[in-house]
């Protein structure tokens, strides 16, 4: 698959346009609503337990309590042992359940072993799988092998929506990335993903620019809509607001939606919600003022 190649000068001064912009106090509080019903709050450890993911879903329900006309965030994203105890914890909302597959997050296992692991995740009642690709299969030039992997998945995952996570850290350039993303979505992804969250460089406004123009271009080319998630780093309600313009600037307001755009953070969530009782109160409160979980 022939890609074009991404002028990175260009990119990153572009990407870094989007920090100019200023937004009036109801267009930031409009904006910082719609940043919580695009979160995909996550809970993807070794101590995590059953009680913990209900209380992560009671949050993901109610983020605040003391807020009103605040959403739910778009889902809950837990490994495939606990996909049974997030859906039934959120039945009723409209909260969707997300679960990690394929050895995340390293990829490295037999694609039998792989899709096994999709198998159990869907069986348990996932509305969306979140995919990591074999980044040492990438690495090595087996492209196809990549794509069949990811087709394979996509067919696997029956009715579940499919996210690709590329893990855009350890690919190694612009050119690089824009050659994943499109062969992710020519392979059947229904998002593009940045990172597990797993590794130190995880998303950028300049790696997630250029997953953007992938996804514009594919829907200019077939007028398919494929969403974009950036996962890791993104822990500030300022950056959440700047990938928002980013967005717009980029695919247009039909993209400003939890179905074609999510946030991978969330201790993101926290940092909105202040930043929304700030908003509105015209004073900071203190941290501990919002729920950890």
């Amino acid at each position: 698959m022939k890609t074009r190649p991404v002028d990175r000068v260009a990119t990153d001064a572009r990407a870094a346009s989007f920090q100019t912009r200023s937004l009036k106090k109801e267009a930031k509080l409009a904006g910082l609503r719609t940043v919580i019903s695009m979160i995909d709050l996550t809970t993807l450890e070794g101590q995590d337990s059953e009680e913990k993911v209900r209380s992560i879903c009671q949050k993901a329900i109610q983020p605040d309590v003391h807020l009103a006309d605040i959403p739910s965030v778009a889902a809950v994203c837990v490994y495939p042992r606990l996909v049974g105890v997030a859906k039934s914890a959120l039945k009723g909302s409209s909260v969707k359940v997300a679960s990690v597959v394929t050895a995340f997050p390293s990829g490295q296992a037999s694609l039998q072993t792989r899709l096994v692991d999709v198998q159990e995740a869907v069986d348990a009642g996932a509305d969306e799988v979140d995919m990591v690709i074999q980044r040492g299969t990438w690495l090595a030039g087996r492209r196809q092998e990549v794509a069949d992997e990811i087709t394979a998945v996509r067919n696997a995952c029956g009715a579940a929506h499919l996210k690709v996570i590329l893990e855009t850290g350890e690919l190694g350039s612009y050119d690089a990335v824009r050659a994943a993303s499109d062969l992710a979505i020519q392979a059947g992804a229904d998002f593009i993903k940045t990172s597990t969250g797993k590794v130190a460089s995880a998303a950028s406004l300049g790696v997630t620019l250029v997953m953007l123009e992938s996804i514009r271009d594919h829907f200019l080319k077939t007028g398919k809509k494929v969403g974009m998630k950036p996962a890791g780093g993104i822990s500030s309600a300022k950056l959440a607001l700047h990938y928002l313009v980013m967005v717009k600037e980029t695919l247009g307001d039909d993209w400003l939606d939890a179905n074609l755009f999510r946030f991978g953070a969330s201790s993101l969530l926290n940092d909105v919600l202040l930043q929304i009782k700030k908003q509105q109160s015209g004073a900071y409160t203190a941290h501990y003022d919002v729920s950890e979980a």
